[in-house]
């Protein structure tokens, strides 16, 4: 489990890019460290990449669903955390 705030879940994974598109309830920032959790899922990384709609993005909004480069497979259904200082 995680220790950040949830701030939304993977709606689907491309693998061969290895790109999640993530649903979120909480807005995010490039530059931001998340944290993906599932049952086969746990790791975290800084926010390097961003789109939305095929258009490279800083920052997301609440509501907004957003591609993401991710380093390690993740699943449909993973939570995102954002992890904060001291995480």
């Amino acid at each position: 489990m995680s220790n950040g705030e949830k701030i939304g879940e993977v709606t689907h994974f491309f693998g061969k890019i290895s790109v999640a598109v993530v649903k979120l309830n909480k807005g995010i920032k490039l530059g931001e460290t998340v944290q993906f959790v599932g049952k086969n899922t746990d790791f975290s990384q800084e926010i390097t990449s961003m789109q939305i709609e095929h258009e490279a993005v800083s920052e997301a909004a609440t509501g907004a669903e957003v591609a993401l480069k991710v380093q390690d497979r993740v699943r449909s259904g993973d939570a995102v955390f954002r992890l904060t200082d001291g995480s």
